[in-house]
């Protein structure tokens, strides 16, 4: 790893502990959004267990100094999922659990998008869908002109990849050699406003780039290609050790293709696109509880 060991994971978690982690986070996802009455769930819900794995197992970070420069850079590009990555930055140790409970109020800290300038442990302001690429290719590039070993990593979702900003990354990113950078695509298959299509609809409601060949078209552009379950944490952990250890081989930024399930783990979220965002009943706060395994507090 490098002079910035010291930051990294000291102990590496087991799979049940991080499955464990997983069932909390989501819980803080519907209990914060339900109590606040504001933000997203099913997005935040099917990307849990890839931002628990990061980390808990893979992103050296150190939540007593944030700002610490041998520190990995992660970017939420999907800003509006924003309470998941708070959940598990809570959990890690960038501030109280507690402080959850403030998510979406004026004076909080935890905006309904990330905001850097706010939150510890947030490395990129985020909130415009499709930016959040070109600004891990920049880190990226800067890492590389500094001589520094930091990795970059950026979580986009499937809905957002439509956007033209992405491509040019996709472009660019093997062009400067960016073996540093690697993204992570959250294929949930639902957007905000479901699929298939109605016969009256006015506009195209498909499963996003449903028609793409995703891995064939980042292999075209010269991106090391990983596709993996994105709720199988020996996949997930696979994954990650497998991108890390091809730097510095042949240049290649990488990209892992995580198919999940939107709203995972709860069963009235799960696999619908209704539950984009949503206020849980009370009555379903109590069967999330369940699906979760969550003790009464």
């Amino acid at each position: 790893m490098g002079p910035n060991d010291a930051t990294h994971t000291t102990t590496a978690p087991r799979i049940d502990e991080l499955e464990a982690l997983a069932r909390e986070g989501r819980w803080h996802v519907i209990n914060t959004v339900t109590a606040s009455k504001a933000g997203h769930v099913g997005g935040p819900l099917s990307a849990m267990d890839l931002l628990v794995a990061l980390y808990f197992a893979q992103l050296r970070v150190d939540p007593e100094n944030p700002q610490d420069p041998g520190r990995d850079r992660f970017i939420l590009s999907k800003g509006h999922n924003a309470i998941g990555l708070y959940s598990v930055l809570a959990m890690r140790g960038f501030f109280p659990i507690d402080e959850l409970a403030t998510f979406d109020h004026g004076d909080s800290r935890l905006q309904g998008h990330p905001d850097m300038r706010l939150t510890p442990g947030v490395d990129a302001s985020t909130g415009s869908l499709g930016q959040g690429l070109s600004a891990g290719a920049g880190m990226a590039l800067g890492a590389k002109r500094l001589g520094s070993d930091n990795h970059v990593w950026v979580m986009l979702g499937d809905g957002e990849m439509e956007e033209g900003m992405v491509w040019e990354t996709v472009l660019s990113a093997p062009r400067y050699r960016l073996d540093n950078l690697t993204a992570i695509i959250d294929l949930n298959g639902l957007q905000q406003y479901g699929w298939p299509a109605n016969d009256d609809d006015r506009f195209d409601r498909s499963e996003p780039l449903g028609h793409v060949d995703l891995a064939a078209v980042f292999a075209g552009f010269g991106w090391h290609v990983l596709e993996i379950d994105g709720h199988d944490f020996a996949e997930i952990l696979n994954a990650f050790s497998t991108v890390t250890e091809a730097r510095d081989r042949d240049g290649r930024p990488s990209v892992i293709l995580a198919t999940t399930s939107k709203g995972r783990g709860i069963s009235f979220t799960e696999g619908t696109y209704a539950w984009h965002n949503g206020i849980a009943t009370p009555e379903q706060l109590a069967q999330a509880r369940l699906d979760l395994k969550q003790e009464q507090a």
